[in-house]
């Protein structure tokens, strides 16, 4: 049968659609590989090698010179402390996404709060003296090393728009005279590193070694946390300082051939059901945080458990970026406190962008994690025209939300309204506030909202929420910087597109009784999740002792659209793996390189990498190997 036009028009929109999101997954990768190209050509210009360690504070200060920025002691103190002994590469890395460097406008705004008069002078004298009496506190002649440079001094003044440029001229050559030297030296350029930013994966206890079918030797995996938490170290890549290794390659399909497992939510709908969405949210740091939910069964029952990214498309062609995110549910069972959860399931059947597993579980309290890898939920800078405009003034001159904002909030009410009963309660609400502003609203004060704004059964509307933010634009007589305040963290760019954030909605069917679902908290993974995911992997996956070294085993657990490894560490000493992806093909690692070193703590286990496909309509090759590094 020939196809239509509409038919013609529905390809072309898809293959242009897998087209950008293809460029987009590309170019998150590009950012991470470049960020970590500048902190390595950084490190090595000081060190010779990245898993050498930062042994003192002017160590720490000249390597962050070395990449551009210009600590205060203040900032150093911040990161190094009466307890600091050593700092590593990550730690580095760490600080480096923390500390940005200064730019041209920051510092002009800074110089422009003592120059009253605008003239783009400040006279020697009042430099000398806020620069020796306020703050940080420059000596006579720091500042005189200032005044004296004639680039940008004359008459007793100093023109600091000259100054500035100098400064921003220097911080760039600093960068650029660094990654020179690690493009010049080819063995240095060779040298590939990662660094654990996307997912904080805190090492997990193992208990003393027992029989188990896995492998020949044996271990029991009942995990406990352990206090603190591993490290990924940096590595030269060299089998001359590899003495063990294990390697493994899994051959991928593409989606469009991938076999349905899950159960249509069509054959439970009969059962009773419970609903309630989420998010994911993308801090600054690249860690993802989430709601977290209890589930209460009030007896035994046949369950079925989904959770899919929510479909919040609107706006006619407009389209939503975070349904590519994978997303997956830990299910732990609560024995006598929270403090002591045990992971019964985790949703890896897959019906296109949905998760889910079918089971029996009894009656009693559950915890349910909601995760997703990072590999697709990261930072990402993108190329935006303009600002979009958030409010205007009419033609009676009151203030007003354009049609964007008011879409955008549409979408963050559809989010943040938990039930989906289409109205805010205080704590749906208060998850918001959380996110916002970092702060609660009380029932007094929500009482107060009561008054002024419109509610239902004490639950706020949908027009209520609107003019909550009117009311937020008219506070600042029309300076919309509060409300971007509150976009920005709810993971909108400047052009109200949604890219640091991934709403779901998770779905609870149980054929014998009436579920309950209620979000308790919006906060990191934590050590109870990372547990989850390495035990997941560890009872699933296929087990490889390590060649040459009979303590360390790498586990490798596949799904139909991801790959996930995990190390074990069952020696009494700690462990740097290094590991290799080079040879892969069409992957995405949520470490972001090619190429890393892991260093994992004696007695433990931790993730090694979540890699998917980067084009999930192609075909995709795992070649990974794990290698014990002298």
């Amino acid at each position: 049968m020939a196809s239509g036009p509409g038919n013609n028009v529905s390809s072309s929109v898809q293959k242009v659609t897998h087209s950008e999101n293809s460029r987009v997954k590309k170019s998150q990768h590009s950012e991470e590989e470049i960020f970590y190209m500048n902190c390595r050509a950084a490190y090595l210009t000081v060190f010779k090698s990245s898993l050498e360690n930062i042994k003192s504070k002017e160590q720490l200060c000249l390597v962050l010179q070395q990449a551009g920025r210009n600590p205060s002691q203040k900032t150093l103190n911040k990161y190094w402390t009466s307890q600091t002994t050593t700092l590593n590469f990550d730690d580095f890395c760490t600080i480096l996404k923390k500390e940005k460097a200064a730019t041209k406008n920051e510092l002009l705004r800074a110089f422009g709060k003592i120059d009253k008069d605008n003239s783009g002078y400040i006279l020697h004298d009042e430099l000398y003296k806020i620069l020796t009496t306020r703050g940080e506190k420059m000596t006579l002649d720091e500042v005189s090393a200032i005044t004296k440079l004639a680039d940008f001094n004359s008459s007793g003044k100093l023109d600091y728009n000259k100054f500035c440029d100098l400064y921003v001229r220097t911080s760039e050559q600093c960068c650029k005279t660094a990654l020179e030297k690690l493009e010049v030296d080819s063995r240095l350029k060779r040298q590939q590193f990662g660094s654990q930013v996307e997912t904080s994966s805190e090492a997990i206890t193992l208990p003393v070694s027992k029989p188990s079918p896995r492998v020949s030797r044996k271990t029991d995996h009942k995990l406990t946390p352990v206090k603190g938490d591993s490290r990924i170290s940096s590595r030269p890549s060299s089998a001359q300082t590899c003495k063990a290794s294990v390697s493994t390659t899994i051959s991928m399909s593409a989606s469009r051939n991938r076999s349905t497992k899950l159960i249509e939510p069509s054959m439970v709908k009969e059962w009773q059901c419970a609903q309630s969405k989420g998010c994911f949210y993308l801090e600054d740091d690249g860690e993802i945080v989430s709601h977290k939910y209890r589930l209460h069964l009030p007896q035994r029952s046949a369950v079925c458990i989904t959770i899919k990214p929510l479909n919040l498309c609107q706006v006619e062609g407009k389209s939503c970026q975070w349904l590519s995110v994978d997303t997956v549910l830990y299910v732990l069972k609560e024995n006598e406190s929270q403090d002591n959860l045990q992971l019964v399931t985790f949703t890896e059947q897959q019906n296109k962008e949905m998760f889910g597993w079918k089971g029996e579980l009894g009656s009693g309290v559950y915890w349910l994690l909601p995760f997703t890898t990072g590999c697709r939920l990261k930072k990402v800078k993108t190329q935006i025209t303009g600002e979009a405009k958030l409010v205007y003034r009419g033609e009676d001159g009151e203030l007003a939300l354009t049609e964007e904002l008011r879409a955008a909030l549409l979408d963050v009410f559809e989010t943040i309204d938990l039930d989906g009963n289409g109205l805010l309660s205080l704590e749906e609400y208060n998850f918001f506030e959380l996110r916002t502003s970092g702060e609660k609203c009380d029932e007094e004060a929500w009482a107060v909202c009561k008054e002024n704004f419109d509610m239902k059964k004490n639950e706020l509307t949908r027009q209520g929420f609107m003019d909550l933010n009117l009311m937020e634009a008219n506070d600042r007589e029309g300076d919309p910087s509060d409300l971007w305040v509150t976009l920005l963290s709810l993971g909108y760019n400047k052009a109200l597109e949604m890219i640091e954030a991934c709403p779901f909605v998770i779905d609870i069917y149980a054929e014998k009784c009436k579920p309950r679902i209620k979000a308790i908290f919006l906060e990191a993974g934590g050590w109870q999740l990372n547990r989850a995911i390495c035990k997941s992997v560890v009872n699933k996956g296929e087990a490889k002792v390590m060649d040459g070294c009979e303590n360390v085993i790498v586990y490798t657990y596949r799904m139909d659209m991801r790959i996930t490894s995990v190390i074990e560490n069952k020696s009494e000493s700690k462990v740097i793996i290094h590991v290799n992806n080079e040879h892969s093909k069409n992957c995405l690692s949520n470490r972001g390189l090619a190429v890393f070193a892991i260093e994992v703590a004696p007695k433990s286990m931790m993730v090694s990498q979540h890699v998917m496909p980067l084009n999930d309509q192609e075909e995709w090759l795992y070649n990974c190997v794990h290698s014990l590094l002298r």
